[in-house]
Parts: structure tokens; C-alpha cells; sequence
């Protein structure tokens, strides 16, 4: 098989590739000299709709509706639109093999890539329950939710099991957005989760109650406290029932698990350094080996507004690492220099009709603010989190887009606060910062 080189590689095909094309795009690019590798068979999209609008029976998303960069309200990357950059999308291809040392990559069908620069875009893989050994975890109709075939699957079952049982293991993001798009799919649906509260790693107590009352109020059933132990299946192996630790048995027609995932940093091990998990980085993407940088969930970055080094696993990242990296590519070939990455963490999620924004860190002592009442037909309410005398994070439901900017400037400004009590007027304490 004839071996290819190009003068960058990007490899992985998700978020991250699609906005470094385009930044490469923009920066100036000659025909053949990007090539971005995908294992998938489509060209970069915007994962989030997966979880979103592509299974709602209604207005549903379908490609190319969500190719990127439409997610972040810039022009949509058709497959066409590569083409017209001279840009050569490799799609249905697996890297197998990496060898940074003598800059090439290797196919799961034996083609060879060379590179000079090198974009290690790979990604996150979903921790699955076979992982653990779970009993029965390989029963048919238990999904996970990662890639576009994923999703669609998850839409051809909920036809063939309409209006079935389904149980939903995990109360994080994946957790939250499926159970609502299964509920308006008019499944019964039952969520379980082993933390006291749903998405612990945003919420605080205060923050999770509303969601689990909203929840409930829409006819979702959690239960806390517990995890799943085993499957059992039918005579078909279709998934038939799901045990819990605590004893309980639950009826099942569909299972999806949102446990989390892990950074696809296999191909690299030993060869790069790596720090929390993640392949480390400077703050323009470089890692420890030249010409080889690494963006979104994958890369471990100094994250100077904390002064701390983190790994984000979140699409706003993953956009913004890979536009940094190209330009950082970009500057240092013509010599010029730019600034570090200065990222601001950025979280939200869309559910039923729930809406929320989280900008900063979510440490020290919390202040809730606003209207969280159930009954209320309008709730709109937040949280402020404080550090040494700072607000370093904030939360805001139901928020304007204006207002949604006055809780990200209080997070990026980190005002010094002497009383607490100011922090409870919420949104007209974030005006004034």
C-alpha cells in the first residue's frame, strides 16, 4: 500500500479536527497539505446534538445539519467544503499505530501516513460496563453514546421498543439529556445513580433538587444511592431486566450507560509525556515531543486563570484548543508569537425545557441565588462559588444570553467579595462586576 505524507496530520475526526481545519483554512493552506484521519465515516460533526435533537421524535437533527462549526454559530463544514480547501478527509480509518520518532502513523488496514506536524485529536472513549466485568453487560439493546452510530441505533430501538421500559445507569450529563429525550420519546424511564445527587461534579446539593423534582414532575423515576450489579436477557439476549447492588430487580427494554469516558491517549503511551491522565502540554498545545500537539479531552494544558494544569472534557474546549493550536502552528513557522491559552471553563447542558450555563471552578463555599420553586412557572435561579475572598465560579438557569455573559465575566474577573450576603442578589450582583 502506497505511503502518504502530508505536511499536517490531525488524527481523530471529531469537534477538535473540524475546527483546526478551519483554522488552518483561514491561516492559509495549500492544497494537499492537511489531511485529517477519522475512524468514523463521516465528516466532523457537533457531538452534542447526539444527545439532543437527534433523538427527539420531533424537529429531529440530522446530518449534514450539524457538521461543524454550526455549533458555535459559524458556517457548516460540508464534505464538499474540504475538498474545496484541498483538504483530505480520510474517513472509515482506524490508527492502529503511532511512531512518533520516525513521524508516521499506521492503519488498522496497513496504509502509512507521514507527517510534519502532528494533531493528536483522538479524543474520549465511553468507559463501558464490560470494562468491569459487570454481569450480563453484553446483552443486546444496552447502548452507549458516543458517535453518530451510536445515536442511531438508539433511534431505531425506540421504535421497535415504543413506549418500552428503559433504565438509564448514570446521573451526569449523558444521564440528565438521554432520560429527558427518552421521556419525550414516551418511554417509561428510570434513572440510577450510586451519588447522593445528580451531575456531583457541577451541582451542589441545592443546585441538583430542582432538577430531580423537575425530573420527577415529568414522570422520570431516580434512584440514588446504587449502581447495577448485572443484566439479565431474554432467550433473543435482548436485555430483559436490570439488578441493582441494594436487591431491587427493574424491568428493562433498552439500557443506555453514561459513566463517563476516557481519554484515547493508547496509541502514544511512552511516548509522550503525560500528566492527569492526559498527554501533557504547554499552553500552545505542544507536547513533549516536537512537532506533535494535542487538543480537547486528550491534552493536559496549564489553565492560567486557576494557575493550575487541567484536562476539560467539553466541546467549548475542544473548539478553542484546536483553533489555539493551529494559530500557535501558524505563528511559529512565520516566526511571529501569540499568547498563551487563556481558557475560561465553560459547561452547559439543554433538557426538556431547562436550560443552564456554568463558567469557572466550582470550589469553596457556594451561594445560592434566585427562584428554584418547583411550582413556579418561570424558575430562574444560580450559584456563585467562593475561594479566598473570590468568586471563581457561577451557575445560571434559564439565563438571557446577556445574562449568561454577566455570570462569565464574574468568573473570568473573580471579584473580591467581603460579605457573602451581596452574592444572594444573584444576576444584579453580576451586573455591576
Amino acid at each position: 500500500m502506497a505511503e502518504k505524507h502530508f505536511k499536517y496530520v490531525i488524527v481523530g475526526g471529531g469537534v477538535a479536527a473540524g475546527y483546526a481545519a478551519r483554522e488552518f483554512a483561514k491561516q492559509g493552506l495549500k492544497s494537499g497539505e492537511l489531511a485529517i484521519i477519522s475512524k468514523e465515516a463521516v465528516a466532523p460533526y457537533e457531538r452534542p446534538a447526539l444527545s439532543k435533537a437527534y433523538l427527539f421524535p420531533q424537529g429531529f437533527a440530522r446530518l449534514p445539519g450539524f457538521h461543524v462549526c454550526v455549533g458555535s454559530g459559524g458556517e457548516r463544514l460540508l464534505p464538499e467544503w474540504y475538498t474545496e480547501k484541498g483538504i483530505e478527509l480520510i474517513l472509515s480509518t482506524e490508527i492502529v499505530k503511532a511512531d512518533l520518532a520516525s513521524k508516521t502513523l499506521t492503519s488498522a488496514a496497513g496504509a502509512t501516513f507521514k507527517y510534519d506536524i502532528l494533531i493528536i485529536a483522538t479524543g474520549s472513549s465511553v468507559i463501558k460496563l464490560s470494562d468491569f466485568g459487570t454481569q450480563g453487560a453484553d446483552a443486546k439493546n444496552i447502548f452507549y453514546l458516543r458517535e453518530i452510530d451510536d445515536a442511531d441505533k438508539l433511534v431505531e430501538v425506540f421504535k421497535t421498543k415504543k413506549d418500552g421500559k428503559a433504565v438509564i445507569v448514570g446521573g451526569g450529563y449523558i444521564g440528565l439529556e438521554l432520560s429527558a429525550a427518552m421521556k419525550i420519546n414516551n418511554l417509561d424511564v428510570t434513572m440510577v445513580y450510586p451519588e447522593p445527587w445528580c451531575m456531583p461534579r457541577l451541582f451542589t446539593s441545592e443546585l441538583a433538587a430542582f432538577y430531580e423534582g423537575y425530573y420527577a414532575k415529568k414522570g422520570v423515576k431516580i434512584i440514588k444511592g446504587t449502581v447495577a450489579v448485572g443484566f439479565d436477557a431474554d432467550a433473543s439476549g435482548e436485555v430483559k431486566n436490570v439488578k441493582l447492588k441494594d436487591g431491587r430487580v427493574l424491568d428493562a427494554d433498552i439500557v443506555v450507560v453514561g459513566v463517563g469516558g476516557r481519554p484515547l491517549t493508547k496509541l502514544f503511551k511512552g511516548q509522550v509525556e503525560e500528566e492527569k491522565g492526559g498527554i501533557k502540554t504547554d499552553g500552545f498545545f505542544k507536547t513533549s515531543v516536537p512537532d506533535v500537539y494535542a487538543v480537547g479531552d486528550v491534552a493536559t494544558f496549564p489553565l492560567k486563570l486557576f494557575n493550575d494544569v487541567r484536562r476539560v472534557e467539553h466541546v467549548d474546549h475542544a473548539r478553542k484548543s484546536a483553533e489555539h493550536a493551529v494559530k500557535a502552528i501558524k505563528a511559529s513557522e512565520e516566526r511571529k508569537s501569540i499568547d498563551e491559552y487563556d481558557y475560561l471553563p465553560y459547561f452547559y447542558s439543554r433538557s426538556f425545557d431547562l436550560s443552564w450555563q456554568f463558567y469557572g471552578d466550582n470550589v469553596g463555599d457556594t451561594v445560592f441565588f434566585g427562584d428554584s420553586d418547583l411550582e413556579s412557572p418561570t424558575p430562574k435561579f444560580g450559584s456563585f462559588w467562593i475561594k479566598d475572598r473570590k468568586v471563581v465560579g457561577a451557575f445560571l438557569e434559564a439565563g438571557t444570553p446577556e445574562e449568561n455573559s454577566a455570570i462569565a465575566k464574574v468568573a473570568r474577573l473573580q471579584p473580591a467579595v467581603q460579605n457573602l450576603d451581596e452574592l444572594k442578589e444573584g444576576l444584579t450582583f453580576a451586573s455591576k462586576v
